[in-house]
C-alpha cells in the first residue's frame, strides 16, 4: 500500500469525517426541536430555555458551524464538552446503576461525538471549509 498516496488525501478525508459527523449530530438537534426525523422518544414541544433546549440549539447550530467549517476549533471544543456532559450526566445515570459502559447505557454515540469533536479541536477542519478559505485569503493578503 502506498502511504504517500493515502497521505495526499488526508485533508479531504478529515473534511468527510467533519461533514458526516456534523450531519449526524444536527439530526439529533432537529429531532429535539422539530420531531424530525421521527424518533421513538418523540420530539419538539419542549422549553427552549431548558437543558434539552440548549442541547438542541447547540446540536443544530453548532452542527451547522462544524458542517460549514466555521470557527471549527472553538465550536468543536464546546460540542465535545456538551457530549462529555451528556455521557456522564444523562447516559450514565439513565440506567439507574451508574453503568459507565457506553454500549450498556446508550451513550456510545455521545462518546464518539465527543472524541470526533475533540479530534477536530486539534486537527482543524480539513479541506472544504470556510476556515480554510479565510486562512488562504489571509495568507495571500500577507504575501
Amino acid at each position: 500500500m502506498n502511504l504517500e498516496a493515502l497521505n495526499r488525501y488526508q485533508p479531504q478525508a478529515l473534511a468527510v469525517l467533519r461533514i458526516v459527523a456534523a450531519l449526524c449530530f444536527m439530526a439529533h438537534g432537529t429531532q429535539k426541536m422539530f420531531g424530525f426525523p421521527a424518533s421513538q422518544m418523540g420530539g419538539g414541544g419542549f422549553d427552549l430555555f431548558s437543558l434539552m433546549g440548549l442541547a438542541a440549539v447547540l446540536e443544530v447550530f453548532g452542527g451547522l458551524a462544524i458542517l460549514l467549517g466555521v470557527f471549527t476549533r472553538p465550536v468543536a471544543f464546546i460540542l465535545a464538552g456538551q457530549m462529555a456532559y451528556a455521557f456522564w450526566f444523562v447516559h450514565v445515570p439513565m440506567m439507574g446503576q451508574g453503568n459507565i459502559i457506553p454500549v450498556a447505557n446508550g451513550g456510545d454515540g455521545a462518546v464518539l461525538f465527543c472524541f470526533i469533536f475533540l479530534y477536530l479541536v486539534f486537527a482543524g477542519p480539513g479541506a472544504w471549509s470556510v476556515d480554510e478559505v479565510l486562512k488562504s485569503r489571509r495568507s495571500l493578503a500577507a504575501a
